[in-house]
């Protein structure tokens, strides 16, 4: 059985392209992430074929933004899919309404604190409160956890300060920035290796590129389960 600590996101153009990367992944991986990126690619029928006729857990990453009544409505609207996890950002009312909208689904609904692209320099520019970049992610960690999210998207070196907090207790960890070693860092600033995110505290990671990339995706893909399977 596979370990499911795995996300792999299927960052890639469209639905077809999906279906191609998790043919050659198969029973190696059974968690994967589908994002915004693949939204008019029929990111939603993929996520439903994966779910009903493979029998892989998704994990549907729209960080959510809106008023209350329209993340309540989109968030009832993919509930029906049965998907596992869904992002959205954590401020509290958007957390609240999100959870409003899952209904009795058994959906986790996972709060963004700072996006693991982004330095202070970037929070500077877009106008956020001045102060250090990790309590910054603390506070509105706590904010989420407190308004009802049942778990955080985390950069690995915020997840073992995130795993302290007292709010986070029984609650998920889920850590994008996740690099193998040796791997190309991309666009992301912030990161760890998949066993150091997990010691630290994560319960999963997402690792992109360095598995759809690699010339043999399902080797690198056990690659990274082998450094798993060490923690």
């Amino acid at each position: 059985m596979s370990d499911d600590r795995l996300i792999v996101a299927l960052d890639v153009p469209n639905a077809l392209a999906g279906l191609e990367l998790a043919g050659k992944l198969g029973d190696a991986v059974s968690f994967y992430k589908i994002g915004l990126g693949m939204l008019t690619g029929g990111g939603l029928a993929l996520a439903n074929e994966l779910k009903s006729e493979h029998g892989k857990r998704i994990f549907l990453d729209m960080k959510l933004f809106d008023i209350g009544a329209t993340v309540e409505a989109a968030v009832r609207g993919l509930a029906q899919y049965d998907l596992d996890f869904l992002t959205v950002h954590g401020d509290p009312h958007v957390v609240r309404a999100a959870q409003e909208g899952k209904g009795d689904k058994d959906l986790k609904i996972l709060a963004v604190t700072i996006l693991t692209s982004l330095d202070r320099a970037d929070l500077d520019a877009s106008l956020i409160k001045p102060g250090d970049m990790q309590d910054i992610v603390l506070e509105r960690a706590a904010n989420a956890l407190n308004a009802g999210a049942d778990g955080l998207i985390a950069s690995p070196q915020e997840a073992p300060l995130i795993r302290a907090l007292p709010e986070a207790e029984g609650k998920l960890i889920v850590t994008p920035g996740v690099r193998p070693a040796g791997a190309d860092l991309g666009d992301q600033k912030r990161v760890a290796t998949p066993a150091r995110a997990i010691a630290d505290g994560a319960d999963h990671i997402v690792v992109g590129r360095p598995i759809w990339q690699a010339d043999n995706p399902r080797a690198a893909a056990e690659a990274v389960l082998a450094e798993l399977a060490t923690v």
